[in-house]
């Protein structure tokens, strides 16, 4: 009769190695998107800003664009005053009392003074409008200054991505593959310990005796019981899962 073929038994031992391969994938990752360094940040934060500048100066081209319209409102409305006084003056020549003459006086009184406030805001109008000028020639220029820089970052950061690219993607497509390997439990600790360890490095040799992730010593027994892969282990300052690997030499 022929022996029934079974699943092959999947052991403390492997389970083990299998977070390490993860890792040492991981590490990896991490190393090509080290190399790229700043630059993606640098990136996004000259993008945020543009944005801001150019809102920025559209808002300015938008107020000054007012003021020229209020300005150019106010001489017309002054026109209007002008005309209207030459004709209250017209009309004082053919009243009939000093009522009506009063009466005439006042609104040319006013006309007059609609035409000295249309002065006065047209003063404070132009000074307005080259107060703005001047920060908006500002705001272009640095514009005009980020964009350059952008696209000096921008190029930097294509040519490292066009160079890491291709294997980033067969890493991430190993690492992807390594984790359908291991158990839900372990993968949600191992990411875990990979979000909060500043290095990445959720899982770590032993390397002097110590722990390859904080570096503090491990006691000689519990040494003993990491190589034996029996069962998995932290360490006991940073909780990093600990495999019997040791350095090269």
């Amino acid at each position: 009769m022929a022996a029934t073929a079974t699943k092959k038994e999947v052991t403390i031992a492997d389970k083990l190695d299998a977070l390490y391969a993860l890792q040492m994938i991981d590490s990896e990752i991490d190393r090509i998107r080290t190399i790229r360094g700043e630059l993606p940040l640098e990136v996004q934060d000259l993008e945020d800003e543009i944005i801001g500048l150019e809102t920025r100066i559209e808002k300015m081209a938008d107020e000054l664009k007012g003021l020229e319209t209020e300005i150019s409102d106010r001489k017309l409305a002054s026109k209007e005053s002008e005309v209207a006084i030459l004709k209250y003056k017209e009309r004082q020549n053919n009243v009939r009392n000093n009522r009506e003459f009063e009466s005439l006086s006042k609104e040319i009184e006013f006309q007059e003074l609609e035409i000295k406030l249309n002065e006065k805001r047209s003063k404070e109008g132009k000074i307005r409008i080259e107060g703005k000028k001047e920060i908006f020639t500002e705001a272009s220029d640095r514009l005009t200054e980020r964009k350059a820089d952008l696209a000096i970052k921008k190029a930097e950061l294509d040519a490292i991505v066009k160079e890491t690219q291709k294997d980033e993607d067969r890493l991430i497509k190993s690492s992807d593959d390594a984790k359908k390997q291991i158990e839900e439990r372990l993968l949600v600790a191992y990411t875990r310990l990979r979000i909060n360890a500043k290095n990445g490095l959720a899982v770590v040799p032993i390397m002097r005796d110590s722990c390859g992730g904080c570096f503090n010593k491990i006691p000689p027994q519990r040494q003993l019981d990491i190589v034996t892969k029996k069962k998995i282990l932290v360490c006991e300052h940073c909780g990093r899962i600990l495999t019997p690997i040791t350095e090269e030499k």
